[in-house]
């Protein structure tokens, strides 16, 4: 019977569900050192965090192109200033950058990819899923609300767009409505992702665990996380002026900043067990491709 009880004990403690993080309260410094550190990891790994990053202005000009091409010029800004809803979810390999130098170890471009071997990974998926859904529902509203404002009729040219939105008082009524609409969509964005992505790697938290985390850092710190949000958003800009080229400088920093505020705003689990190295990859000759892109074949041959 003793036995029984202590089975029972056992169970117990193991099926316990996990406390939730302890969420610190932060201030401007914490994010003026956040930048700091995501700088130096920045300067650290430069190559690595431009060739993860370099994707994001070549997507941004191939918008631009479709747009123009399409006549649907007045979906350029919702595109460009909506796609950073997904920056949390593209930064994914800065985050494990910025994670293996904490822990001193070596950072390398592989080492990026190694965020898609952790046992969250699906996790991440699904919250990205979740951001690429508000972004889609973002530009379909910008879209019902130039439509609302200006009818069916396209601009003939970005010069006669840019005169019916400035000159106009429709196109001032749109330029506010739709920062207003925009404005919500990234408050949103922000709330449920400011330190989802970096917990699910670090801790290997469900999608659902690491919003009701970012929803507590929001809320015990409400100021610093807008203004948090009010240097992304000023970045973002400063980095989109040169044909979005910037943004390979100022994405690889948010991210890396974005490991470093999380480590700032939610404490170190004292209970954490000590992360098990990972296996090397096997290195296979290219000679064996594309036979070394079905591995099980090679188990099954030998």
């Amino acid at each position: 019977m003793a036995s029984t009880y202590h089975d029972n004990v056992s169970s117990q403690v193991q099926t316990a569900p996990e406390a939730a993080p302890e969420i610190r309260s932060i201030g401007l410094s914490d994010l003026r050192r956040a930048l700091k550190l995501g700088w130096e990891d920045f300067k650290a790994v430069p190559s690595h965090a431009i060739n993860l990053c370099v994707i994001y202005p070549v997507l941004g000009l191939l918008l631009a192109r479709v747009a123009f091409g399409y006549a649907v010029i007045p979906l350029l800004f919702p595109l460009a200033a909506g796609f950073a809803l997904l920056g949390p979810f593209a930064a994914l390999g800065l985050y494990e950058l910025s994670s293996r130098r904490e822990r001193g170890q070596a950072a390398s471009a592989w080492d990026a990819l190694e965020v898609l071997r952790s046992p969250s990974f699906g996790a991440m998926l699904g919250l990205g899923t979740l951001l690429l859904a508000l972004f889609v529902t973002w530009v379909a509203t910008a879209q019902a609300i130039y439509i609302a404002v200006f009818g069916y009729g396209g601009a003939t040219s970005f010069s006669d767009f840019m005169t019916r939105v400035l000159t106009t008082s429709q196109g001032w009524w749109l330029i506010i409505v739709g920062c207003g609409v925009g404005f919500l969509f990234a408050l949103v964005a922000l709330c449920i992702s400011v330190v989802s992505f970096p917990l699910m790697l670090d801790r290997h938290a469900s999608a659902g665990q690491a919003m009701v985390t970012s929803l507590r850092v929001v809320a015990k710190n409400p100021m610093t996380i807008a203004a948090w949000g009010l240097i992304v958003a000023a970045l973002l800009v400063v980095g989109s002026l040169p044909l979005l080229l910037g943004l390979a400088v100022v994405i690889p920093l948010l991210g890396h900043a974005t490991w470093h505020l999380y480590r700032e705003a939610v404490a170190i689990d004292p209970n954490a067990r000590p992360i098990p190295p990972r296996p090397p990859r096997q290195r296979r000759p290219a000679a064996d491709f594309p036979a070394n892109l079905f591995p099980w074949r090679r188990r099954d041959d030998s």
